[in-house]
C-alpha cells in the first residue's frame, strides 16, 4: 500500500487525480480486506490494471484505488473446451506468453490462442478489457463479452460471487462493460480459439465501398482486418482513401509439426518501435508523408504470415507525447481518442460528413481507423446493438482550456453525426458527450443506474466519471 497518490491514465493524461491510497492485493481475499476497508471508512474503491481508460472511469477522488496487477495469475488452459482462468490484472502479453509456455509440448496449430484483443496496445489488463468490453479488428466477431465464460467477482457487501450466462446472469451481463460499478473482477475464464496460421492480403481501398468490400471478405472466409485513412484534412482523400488489411486462414501445406518453421517464417517485414515513433512525429508534422510512407510499407506486407493471436499484438510507447512535446514546442498534449459506431450501410455519409467537419473545425487528426463489430447481445450496456462500423480518431488536443474546449466540441460533433445515422459511441475514451447524447446512445442507463443503486447502495464503486458524468445525466432524464 501507498499513501496518498496522484494518478492518472497512460495515454491522454488528462485525468489526474488524488487518491487516499493505492492497494495492491495479490489475493482474493486481500481484496475482499479492501472492500471492507473502504466500508468501514465510508470511502470509494474503485479498480484500474493498465489505466488506459481516458474517462476517469477507473478513480475516484479521495478514494481507494485498487491496483489489480498483483491478480496475476493465469490457471491450466482446459484442451478440452478451449477456456482459460486468467487473474484480473494479468496483461495480454503475459497471458500470450503463458499460454505458449502451458501448450509448447503441442503443434503449434493445435494450440489455442485469444480469439481477439484491443489493438493499438497491448499492456491492458484482462479484467480492464472485459469491464470496458473492448474489441479488436475482427471482420465479424460480436466484442470481447462474448468471449467470456464466466467471471469471479467481489461484490460490495464482501461477497464473492462466480457469475455467468447461467449463474446469476443479470449482474453476469452487468459486470461485463460495466466499468467495475457492480463488483472488483478478480478472475476471468476467456474462451480461446484455435490458432491458426493467416495471410495478410493489403489493398487501398476508401470508405465509399468498405462496406461493401469488408461483406465480400467475409463472405470468402476472412477474419481479421481494418482500413487506416487519410487523415490530413488538405488531401480531398480525408477520411476516404486508406489501406486495407485482411487476414484469412492459409494453406499450409504441411504437417502441424512442420509449421512452427515453415508456416510463419522469421525475417517478415515489420515496423520496429523506432519507426512506429518516426510515424508518430510525421502524423504531427508532414500527414501526407506519413500516410505514404505507412501506405507503401503495408503494401510490402501482403502475402505475408501470421499466426492468430500474436498478429493482434502491438507495440506502445508508454509517454510518447512527453517526446513529442519536446520536439514540436508548444504546450504539453496528447491524442485524445474517440470511437464511433454507425450501421455499415451508414459509413459513407458519415465519413464524408465527419471529414467536412473536421475541415471546417481545423481539428489535428493524428490517426484514424475503419472497423466492424457484430452485435451485443451479452451485456446490460451495450455500445453495438447490430452489426456496426466503427471509426476511431485520435485528435491532437493541448492541455490548456481551449484545446480540450476544441477537441470536445469536435468529438461531441462526431458523436451527433452517429447518432442521427442510428449509431453509437464508446464511453472508455473521454467524457465531453453531453448528457442527452449519454442517453440517447444508452437508453438501458437509467436502468443499469438503477441495478447498481440495488448491488451497491452506499456509492462504494462511484468513479469519478461516475458519479460526475453519469448520474447527472440520468438524473438529468425526463
Amino acid at each position: 500500500m501507498t499513501a496518498s497518490e496522484l494518478v492518472d491514465d497512460v495515454h491522454s493524461a488528462l485525468n489526474a487525480t488524488r487518491v487516499r491510497a493505492v492497494l495492491r492485493p495479490r489475493t482474493e481475499q486481500e481484496v475482499v480486506a479492501a472492500l471492507a476497508r473502504a466500508r468501514a471508512g465510508r470511502l470509494r474503491l474503485t479498480a484500474a490494471g493498465g489505466r488506459h481508460a481516458m474517462g476517469g472511469q477507473q478513480f475516484a477522488t479521495d478514494g481507494l484505488l485498487l491496483d489489480t496487477g498483483g491478480l496475476d495469475r493465469v490457471g491450466p488452459v482446459d484442451a478440452e473446451r478451449g477456456l482459460v482462468e486468467v487473474g484480473a490484472g494479468v496483461q495480454w502479453p503475459q497471458l500470450v506468453a503463458a499460454l505458449a509456455r502451458q501448450q509448447a509440448h503441442l503443434p503449434p496449430s493445435r494450440r489455442w490462442g485469444v480469439r481477439q484483443k484491443q489493438t493499438g496496445a497491448d499492456r491492458f489488463s484482462i479484467g480492464g478489457s472485459v469491464s470496458v468490453n473492448a474489441h479488436g479488428r475482427g471482420l465479424a466477431l460480436p466484442p470481447m463479452a462474448s468471449d467470456v465464460e464466466s467471471v469471479r467477482v467481489v461484490l460490495p457487501d464482501g461477497r464473492a460471487a462466480d457469475l455467468s450466462r447461467d449463474q446469476e446472469p443479470d449482474l453476469f451481463r452487468a459486470v461485463l462493460g460495466g466499468y467495475g460499478l457492480f463488483g472488483v473482477v478478480v478472475s476471468v475464464v476467456l474462451r480461446l480459439a484455435p490458432r491458426r496460421v493467416l495471410q495478410r492480403d493489403v489493398e487501398l481501398a476508401t470508405t465509399e465501398d468498405l462496406a461493401e468490400c469488408v461483406a465480400g471478405r467475409v463472405g470468402a472466409g476472412y477474419l481479421y482486418g481494418d482500413l487506416q485513412p487519410a487523415v490530413d484534412a488538405a488531401s480531398p482523400g480525408f477520411l476516404r482513401d486508406g489501406v486495407f488489411s485482411c487476414y484469412r486462414p492459409a494453406q499450409t501445406g504441411g504437417p502441424d509439426e512442420d509449421e512452427g518453421a515453415e508456416a510463419v517464417p522469421g525475417g517478415q517485414l515489420a515496423l520496429s518501435r523506432g519507426d512506429w515513433a518516426e510515424l508518430l512525429e510525421l502524423a504531427h508534422r508532414d500527414k501526407p508523408g506519413a500516410f505514404e510512407r505507412y501506405v507503401r510499407h503495408y503494401l510490402a506486407t501482403s502475402g505475408q504470415r501470421y499466426w492468430s493471436d500474436t498478429h493482434q499484438l502491438a507495440d506502445y510507447e508508454d509517454g510518447y507525447h512527453r517526446r513529442l512535446d519536446a520536439l514540436l514546442g508548444g504546450p504539453p498534449a496528447s491524442e485524445v481518442i474517440g470511437e464511433v459506431y454507425v450501421p455499415p450501410a451508414e459509413l459513407a455519409g458519415f465519413a464524408r460528413a465527419a471529414a467536412e467537419d473536421l475541415r471546417e473545425r481545423a481539428a489535428d487528426v493524428v490517426y484514424g481507423t475503419v472497423r466492424f463489430v457484430e452485435a451485443d447481445v451479452d451485456t446490460a450496456l451495450p455500445w453495438a446493438r447490430r452489426r456496426s462500423a466503427c471509426l476511431v480518431l485520435n485528435l491532437h488536443t493541448e492541455h490548456t482550456p481551449e484545446g480540450t474546449a476544441r477537441s470536445a466540441a469536435a468529438f461531441q460533433r462526431l458523436i451527433d453525426l452517429a447518432l442521427d445515422r442510428g449509431g453509437s459511441y464508446f464511453l472508455t475514451y473521454h467524457r465531453w458527450a453531453r448528457p442527452d447524447q449519454l442517453l440517447r446512445a444508452y437508453p438501458e442507463l437509467p436502468a443499469v443506474v438503477a441495478h447498481q443503486r440495488e448491488v451497491d447502495p452506499h456509492g462504494l464503486l462511484h468513479s469519478d466519471w461516475y458519479r460526475e458524468h453519469v448520474l447527472p445525466a440520468v438524473a438529468s432524464a425526463p
